[in-house]
């Protein structure tokens, strides 16, 4: 393996499937929830969007689904 690699020549080019990998949405999470997230991901050395998105998907995939039951 070289000691040294010259990036200077090189072309970039962009990943093609990165508009297929995340989508950006805007949600509105209530202070507590973020703080939760945020704490949550500090001990796990990552950021809270990522620990948030990692429990949605495990909640889609596992067709979690909320049971809620309104007072009447």
């Amino acid at each position: 393996m070289k000691k040294h690699y010259d990036f200077e020549k090189m072309k970039g080019e962009k990943n093609p499937y990165t508009k297929q990998l995340k989508q950006p949405i805007t949600i509105r999470l209530d202070k507590a929830t973020v703080e939760y997230f945020r704490s949550l991901a500090t001990e796990l050395g990552m950021p809270y969007q990522n620990l948030i998105n990692i429990y949605l998907r495990d909640c889609a995939l596992n067709h979690k689904k909320l049971e809620l039951k309104w007072a009447s």
